[in-house]
């Protein structure tokens, strides 16, 4: 018995999302990101969650992106700049043979004072 196949305009076509296309070779754009004033570049948390590298990629470039979620902006990526290293931590080493030697009693003495004391 021979089955029989579908022909593919059965089918419904897959189109990309956002409008992607893989014949673009320029950077990646986002259809779903929206200007908008006083807020700047929006885009909705799916469309973000679904085009992250392409957003990260803006980000870099120095775009600032606001994502949206129910219309209502929910977060804001913002490139990151690299910060001034403080001091590198070396270990405690350094810092307890710089302290000063405790000449005192050591604690068993001061224990012992302190029951000597109440008569223990």
């Amino acid at each position: 018995m021979k089955m029989k196949t579908a022909s593919p305009s059965l089918y419904k076509q897959r189109t990309p999302a956002l409008g992607m296309t893989a014949e673009s070779t320029g950077p990646m754009t986002l259809r779903e990101a929206v200007p908008m004033p006083g807020i700047g570049l929006t885009i909705p948390v799916r469309a973000a969650k679904a085009k992250l590298s392409a957003l990260l990629d803006l980000v870099a470039a120095g775009q600032d992106v606001t994502i949206t979620s129910d219309g209502r902006p929910k977060a804001k990526l913002v490139k990151a700049e690299p910060r001034e290293s403080g001091p590198v931590f070396q270990g405690m080493g350094d810092f307890l043979m710089s302290q000063p030697v405790h000449t005192g009693p050591t604690a068993d003495e001061l224990v012992r004072e302190d029951r000597d004391s109440r008569g223990w």
